[in-house]
């Protein structure tokens, strides 16, 4: 199987063979590249210095920022089931759209408006918030804003507002009954139901049954990675810690977030000093990026993990198509 890698120097594919995996570098050399997203042939990277765009598998790359304001790439996704409609989230927060496969992208503005009024922030950061993390069902699209709240459009992404549930202030103190903690990290919708929503944030794993009017808190921890298994409804994979970078694990529910069991293998957990970043399912293969870059991959049912290569710092995973 093939995979592609935004590592801290560059766009890597890497291949697993009989001897393991080996990558190699395509491109973007020594830029620090934050997502990537592959179909149809074309290759969408994140950078610092915004999108940049290979047409031939990498050999060579082209600008592809038009539109977007702000550089700082966070997450890019597209939308499974529409060609040619990608997304982009940047910070400072925001949000922009290209339907023609990153010729051109148009900002949405309500989102930048939404910024501006609640003053959303990051702790690291002079910016103000950021989006990093997108879900798609339909007509419907999600995004994850840290630190600033949930966003929803119910019109294929013409238009974004906060969901009920989410008051858009940027607080680190306990959300109002119903409402979920602000420092959002991301955001997954079931494909069964546009309703059923999960978030990882900073002060635990909530989830929606109303498409955002409401949130429960499921686990209490701090949560970055998420996975929703597409295939069974109550099967969530998540890697909790006890704070930033800090005791961080993996853990599995399969009764929709009642109950839950260790899910790191043979691993040595927790990590004293990192935790889970993000969660991905590729070909049927399980993958785990930590914080501090470390790439782990496991089997299908994500039951053992082992490290690879070690020699990159990894930010996003995606399927080379």
């Amino acid at each position: 199987m093939h995979i592609l890698l935004a590592t801290t120097k560059g766009v890597a594919r890497a291949s697993l063979g009989a001897e393991g995996w080996r990558a190699e570098m395509l491109g973007l050399a020594g830029q620090p590249v934050t997502s990537l997203i592959a179909r149809e042939g074309v290759i969408l990277a994140g950078t610092r210095q915004g999108v940049f765009r290979s047409a031939d598998g990498g050999a060579s790359w082209e600008s592809a920022s038009a539109g977007i304001e702000h550089p700082i790439i966070r997450w890019l996704a597209y939308h499974p089931d529409i060609s040619d409609f990608e997304v982009a989230g940047t910070e400072p927060a925001g949000v922009f759209l290209s339907q023609d496969g990153g010729d051109s992208w148009q900002a949405r503005p309500e989102v930048a408006a939404l910024r501006e009024e609640l003053g959303w922030m990051l702790p690291y950061s002079p910016e103000a918030g950021c989006v990093r993390g997108m879900a798609f069902h339909g007509s419907r699209l999600y995004a994850a804003v840290e630190v600033g709240g949930v966003l929803r459009s119910d019109d294929g992404g013409n238009t974004f507002a906060l969901v009920a549930g989410s008051d858009g202030v940027p607080s680190f103190g306990d959300p109002r009954p119903g409402f979920v903690y602000p420092d959002v990290h991301d955001i997954a919708v079931h494909p069964f139901d546009p309703n059923l929503l999960w978030a990882a944030t900073g002060g635990g794993l909530y989830h929606s049954t109303d498409g955002g009017a409401t949130w429960a808190l499921r686990y209490e921890c701090y949560v970055r990675a998420l996975w929703l298994d597409p295939e069974h409804s109550q099967h969530i994979l998540m890697g909790p810690a006890e704070d930033v970078g800090r005791m961080g694990r993996l853990e599995r529910s399969r009764d929709g977030g009642a109950t839950w069991q260790a899910a790191s293998g043979s691993l040595k957990v927790p990590w004293r000093r990192t935790m889970p970043e993000r969660l991905a399912r590729i070909s049927g293969r399980m993958f785990c990026i930590l914080d501090d870059g470390r790439l782990l991959a496991a089997t299908p049912e994500g039951d053992d993990w082992e490290y690879i290569l070690p020699d990159l710092k990894v930010n996003a995973v995606s399927g080379a198509e």
